[in-house]
């Protein structure tokens, strides 16, 4: 796995806040993909304490994203940040693949 997948510094912020609320400075993001959504695929986040055997491991500074092999393949390239607006706060992802998806920006297509 070569191409790498960013996590912005305004998601590496909010991660670090999390992890101080939770008071547990090992907590890493996962970003993966699953089947559903209006436009069949959905991005999905939760922390994880450890790193899956197969995992892709990307970094910003003291920040950790994993990503699981199926995940990455349609996740590669992507970038992944932390927005706050007047639908909420939330992660979402900026993927390069994605042919549409839907206004929430939580579910796509290829």
């Amino acid at each position: 796995m070569t191409t790498t997948i960013k996590l912005t510094d305004s998601a590496a912020n909010k991660v670090r806040k999390l992890r101080e609320e939770e008071q547990d400075n090992n907590l890493k993001l996962r970003v993966y993909v699953t089947g559903g959504g209006c436009y069949g695929f959905s991005y999905g986040f939760n922390f994880a304490e450890e790193v899956g055997e197969d995992d892709a491991v990307f970094e910003n500074d003291d920040v950790t994203l994993l990503v699981d092999s199926l995940s990455y393949q349609y996740l590669e390239g992507s970038t992944v940040d932390y927005v706050e607006g007047l639908e909420g706060a939330r992660f979402i992802v900026d993927n390069p693949h994605a042919v549409t998806q839907c206004g929430c920006g939580s579910s796509f297509s290829i």
